[in-house]
């Protein structure tokens, strides 16, 4: 097709001339979920029946391979398949009930299990296992969703695809629904797929490369006649409001994502993501916002993700009325969650598991975008590319017919299904910080850095600021290697220039949502006699080892004290801020400094919660800038050695008789940025091996 929005034909015969059966089934799966039109991150999913030597027998028998619970189409290696016998899964309909027992044949799923994979197969399963064709894909297009959530859903499906495609009335997905594909597809040779109403896109070929093809063909069809249909109508009744310029919507989120995310975090810390693309800005701003978000989201994988519901933020971009829905937000939040307790109370069952957390996933606001809200950044975003999803599905059907969300009951029963109850509770428990924000200036390396990974090894969400852009950009590729790219986020700052400082805390909100530790940590360190020292040499320790400090920490404060969930403060200083050194007066002054503007900041913060607590590090050579130049050869001069010299006259003069690592210090941070110190506030820590002159006390 020549249509630029139709999916383009990625399947490559050389590429694929060399793979085995299964390696051609996640080829096909990868392409297919390498877009996100075909469907969303997790969302579908894909199988093939192939001939396997039985490792017991030896003897060839069919086997399926089905995309396996938890996993994505579109990124997903061999081993995110589920493998089982189909002899055996042939004997399962034998076994079957009804409708009203259904969900107890998930448990024969693991007994028809191929040659011992750990991969757990997925409900979806008997969709494919009992369709009579070797390859089929079960995908959630927007276009076909479009159609499959229209009020005349089956007439739509039978004018654009004739007798090619079958429909099938809603059924929440389950064995039941297996046997359901089984009939029409037996009874109904001629068929190539089928239009699931309100929910997605079977289709199915003997060969994998033509029921790629079938499936594009399908799809690309789907778009081209709404796109017919729908030229030169009005989408979502015409724009009601006009989209504000950039800065404006970064700053209305900006302002909102931290108090909202306050205000929705008593039953879990949750981590924020902002959306403001051209789809999601035509349907904000547009005259059937209120009326299409009330009517919810259609497709399961979009409302078990979303909410059946979003809350509509009462901002008005012309009036720019933000302190007046600042003012409001408790009273409408209130409401939302009162509205879902009558929801969940409507529809629930004598073995429903208990109401989950009541607060919305998604926030729509005019002129502005969408925020999306959930435990972790990765989930927060995903919720959010759903909800344009359900956009699109949205834009499509009430622009060609009537859209029609699912039926409450319906939803519900998928959204507190008692199977999906247990998956969420096989998933491990959070780690320790898990669904915090934590900024670290100085991070691209040495103790900054090192202090980085060890928050985001315990779950931390990362906002790494430098002066260094360079090296900036080096430790984010390296944290994004390790941790993943929703983990961390970095912006280049002078903690001396104070539209810096604000921007880099504008980042955090945009980036995460808000805040919830601070590790101020870049630095400099100097070494001259007093009469030497210049006023310029003076001034710069000052400005960043103590202006510096005061700004990062104002800043982060006032945005703390919006988000009213507490929060601490860890201020990286040093030995010299206690005991002080010769030849280092600039230095050892503006250290002092940075402590007693911790004990300040630990004396307002308290009411708020908000903890402030001093690591003091000495002699940590490796890793650290400070000791790369003139103050490495300034300290191995003032005790008459070598450069060379200089970590092991350290580790001799210490206590302990070991050397102090940039890790030992960023152990020493964590443990005042996380909860084992929650009833630490005004301390000091020295991790400097022992060094008897700067004790406290």
């Amino acid at each position: 097709m020549s249509n630029s929005t139709s999916l383009p034909n990625l399947w490559v015969d050389a590429t694929a001339a060399s793979m085995s059966e299964p390696e051609k089934l996640q080829y096909r799966s990868n392409l297919l979920g390498s877009d996100m039109r075909v469907t969303n991150y997790g969302g579908g999913n894909t199988s093939a029946k192939i001939e396997m030597t039985d490792p017991l027998t030896g003897e060839t028998t069919e086997v399926l391979w089905v995309k396996g619970s938890g996993g994505d189409i579109g990124s997903m290696g061999l081993d995110g398949f589920a493998t089982l016998y189909m002899d055996k899964l042939n004997r399962l309909p034998d076994l079957y009930r009804g409708l009203e027992h259904e969900d107890e044949m998930v448990a024969y799923l693991p007994h028809c299990t191929f040659n011992l994979n750990s991969r757990a197969a997925s409900i979806d399963t008997p969709l494919h296992s009992y369709l009579p064709y070797k390859h089929v894909d079960h995908l959630h297009p927007d276009s076909v969703i479009a159609i499959a959530a229209s009020k005349n859903s089956r007439a739509l499906t039978e004018e654009i695809f004739g007798s090619d495609i079958g429909w099938l009335p809603w059924r929440k997905p389950g064995f039941q629904l297996g046997m359901d594909l089984h009939k029409i597809a037996t009874e109904n040779p001629h068929l190539k797929g089928v239009v699931l109403e309100s929910h997605g896109l079977f289709t199915w070929a003997d060969d994998c490369k033509e029921c790629y093809l079938l499936s594009l063909e399908i799809i690309n069809k789907a778009q081209t006649w709404l796109e017919q249909r729908s030229e030169g109508k009005a989408v979502f009744g015409g724009a009601k409001f006009s989209t504000l310029d950039t800065d404006k919507r970064e700053q209305v989120a900006a302002t909102l994502m931290p108090i909202i995310r306050g205000k929705t975090s008593a039953i879990q810390r949750q981590l924020g993501h902002f959306n403001q693309s051209a789809e999601v800005l035509e349907f904000v701003n547009s005259n059937d916002l209120e009326r299409l978000a009330k009517l919810g989201t259609s497709c399961p994988d979009h409302f078990l993700r979303t909410k059946i519901r979003p809350f509509v933020v009462k901002y008005n971009p012309e009036q720019d009325n933000l302190d007046e829905v600042i003012a409001n937000l408790d009273t409408e939040l209130e409401a939302y969650r009162e509205d879902y307790a009558a929801y969940y109370n409507r529809c629930k069952r004598a073995d429903s598991p208990a109401m989950r957390d009541p607060n919305a996933v998604i926030y729509l606001i005019p002129g502005v975008g969408m925020l999306s809200f959930a435990k972790d950044k990765a989930t927060a975003r995903i919720a959010g590319e759903f909800y344009v999803n359900a956009i699109n599905v949205m834009r499509g059907a009430d622009t060609v017919s009537e859209y029609v969300g699912l039926p409450e009951q319906e939803a519900f029963d998928i959204e507190y299904w008692l199977l999906e109850e247990a998956k969420l509770q096989r998933m491990p428990k959070p780690k320790a910080m898990a669904g915090r924000i934590a900024l670290v200036t100085g991070g691209a390396g040495g103790i900054g850095l090192a202090t980085a990974k060890r928050m985001a090894k315990e779950g931390a969400n990362i906002v790494l600021l430098d002066i260094d852009a360079e090296a900036l950009t080096n430790a984010q590729s390296e944290m994004e290697a390790q941790f993943g790219k929703d983990a961390v986020s970095s912006v280049t700052m002078d903690v001396t220039r104070e539209e810096q400082v604000k921007n880099a805390i504008h980042h955090c909100a945009l980036a995460f949502g808000g805040l919830d530790t601070v590790v101020s940590n870049a630095g400099i360190a100097s070494s001259a006699p007093l009469d030497e020292t210049s006023l310029a040499l003076w001034n710069k320790n000052q400005d960043i080892l103590s202006t510096g400090y005061f700004l990062v920490a104002r800043e982060a404060f006032t945005l703390l004290k919006a988000q009213n969930i507490g929060g601490n403060m860890v201020f990286v200083a040093s030995k010299n801020g206690l005991v002080a050194s010769a030849n280092a007066s600039a230095y050892c002054v503006a250290k002092a400094a940075e402590i007693q503007l911790s004990r300040c900041i630990a004396l307002e913060g308290a009411p708020l919660g908000i903890r402030a607590n001093v690591v003091n590090p000495d002699a940590v050579l490796r890793g650290s800038k400070i000791w790369t130049g003139k103050w490495k050869e300034e300290r191995a001069s003032a005790y008459n050695m070598s450069t060379d010299d200089l970590e092991e006259h350290y580790r001799q003069r210490s206590m302990l008789k070991l050397n102090v690592f940039p890790e030992d210090i960023a152990e020493a941070i964590y443990f005042f940025a996380s909860d084992a110190s929650a009833k630490s506030t005004g301390n000091i820590l020295n991790v400097d091996a022992g060094h008897a002159p700067s004790f406290t006390r």
